[in-house]
């Protein structure tokens, strides 16, 4: 038997390199932006380190193995391997020429992309797009607002409605929650969010636009007609979704025991799967595609160590989430319940949404899923709401903080590397709060209270 480390009895002050972790990932691209830049990875590993090493010394080299191994194996590597696969698949398509990016032509972009995000994955979507929207803007002086509004409805609210979309879905996907199931039951949430960002959007671009001054900053890529090359990566992406259905219908019955987790035969197909199609792309892309779409490895590269450490010191507080009542996390789940144990659903939208932005949405989707109970099926029906409340505080919060979704650090890296003034850690949560927050407000009062 393999050790186990038992939440109830961890202190909150091993949640402390996860603090560590996250204020490095707001402070330093501020105040260190070049030692930053060569060095994140380190950073990363520092901090995984110093949770690691001491958590190992108390709670026993085996139990802590154990945890690691079965957070790499079931969240970390999956979730990397679809991010790699959506990302190296759609950065083969490129969108060729150019149009201006005038407040109605960046509203039916940011909509299409919206739409798209359900499909083929927030990171997919806004891999696809975020260039294309940012030669648009390449000429206006005021374009930071694009890409975070891009951030708010492609990389995060847009995949609210199918395992596709979003990393949490997927992980919800894989515990048993039937894939058109969040079409179903959180479209109404996300409809209310569209039609309130998309509008507002408009208008404030309208607003931009208007005050973009005389003479107009010379545009370095003029307008000219789209079109769309790479199309071999179209089926490519269509075998992403099918592998991923796959994977949720076909259930061998066979298992691997590694380190005492179980990892299951469709998940290695799976996961094989994703690599071969993300191959075949490399393979059956023209190089000069790529070269022409401004494809580089670097923001999942950046993704992938960043992750790493984030899963990594993430270990101590999802497993003192895990506990329940009889850990330190007792308030929060008392916070989560009425007095008679039954789940709150509005408490459930923001105790999963928050703790998403910053903790990372996937392994906290799963977190409060099992604090909900755990049975897909009860889950489905008799606490559809709870189960609603949950994916779309996870999916709709994971747009509050640049770590709360992957797709947001690929999309800030992108923009920066063009040249985009983005606004920092903070800056960005003064945007993210001061938009979302009165909207998921409204969504609270309106289907969950």
């Amino acid at each position: 038997m393999h050790g186990h480390v038992e939440g109830r009895e961890l202190s909150l002050l091993w949640a402390l390199p996860l603090v560590g972790m996250l204020g490095s990932i707001a402070i330093f691209p501020l105040a260190a932006p070049h030692f930053w830049h060569h060095h994140y990875g380190k950073v990363s590993a520092f901090w995984a380190l110093a949770l690691l090493v001491p958590f190992a010394a108390t709670q026993g080299f085996g139990a802590v193995a154990s945890e690691v191994v079965h957070a790499a194996l079931l969240e970390y590597v999956p979730f990397v391997i679809l991010l790699f696969s959506l990302f190296t698949i759609s950065g083969g398509l490129l969108v060729r020429g150019n149009i201006h990016g005038s407040p109605a032509v960046n509203t039916t972009m940011l909509a299409l992309g919206t739409t798209l995000a359900s499909v083929i994955g927030t990171t997919g979507a806004s891999m696809v797009l975020i260039r294309p929207l940012l030669r648009a803007n390449d000429n206006r002086r005021h374009n930071a607002h694009v890409v975070v509004f891009f951030i708010f409805l492609v990389s995060n609210i847009g995949g609210s409605l199918t395992p596709l979309g979003d990393p949490p879905l997927f992980l919800g996907f894989l515990q048993g929650v039937e894939f058109f199931w969040t079409a179903r039951h959180v479209s109404i949430e996300t409809a209310i969010l569209v039609a309130i960002l998309l509008p507002l959007f408009f208008a404030l671009d309208h607003w931009f636009y208007k005050r973009e001054g005389y003479p107009p900053k010379p545009d370095p890529t003029p307008d000219s007609a789209l079109g769309l090359s790479g199309l071999v990566n179209i089926p490519l992406l269509g075998g992403v979704v099918a592998a991923i259905l796959m994977s949720g219908v076909w259930k061998p019955g066979v298992e691997f025991d590694i380190l005492g987790t179980h990892v299951p035969l469709q998940a290695l197909v799976r996961d094989g799967l994703l690599l071969a199609l993300a191959g075949a792309s490399l393979a059956l892309t023209p190089k000069d595609i790529r070269e022409r779409n401004g494809f580089d490895w670097e923001p999942i590269r950046e993704v992938a160590k960043l992750f790493a450490g984030i899963f990594s010191v993430l270990i101590p507080a999802i497993l003192i989430l895990k506990a329940g009542t009889d850990g330190y996390a007792a308030p929060l789940v008392a916070l989560v319940s009425d007095e008679a144990g039954n789940p709150k659903p509005a408490m459930y939208f923001w105790a999963t949404g928050l703790l998403s932005s910053v903790l990372d949405n996937a392994p906290t989707y799963l977190v409060f899923f099992n604090l909900a109970g755990g049975n897909a099926a009860e889950l489905m029906t008799a606490k559809a709401d709870t189960l609603a409340a949950i994916s779309g505080g996870a999916v709709f919060m994971g747009a509050l903080t640049y770590v709360g979704n992957a797709p947001n650090f690929m999309v800030l890296a992108i923009a920066k590397n063009r040249g985009v003034n983005m606004p920092g850690f903070f800056g960005y949560m003064a945007w993210s709060f001061g938009v979302l927050g009165p909207c998921f407000l409204l969504v609270t009062w309106l289907v969950f209270l």
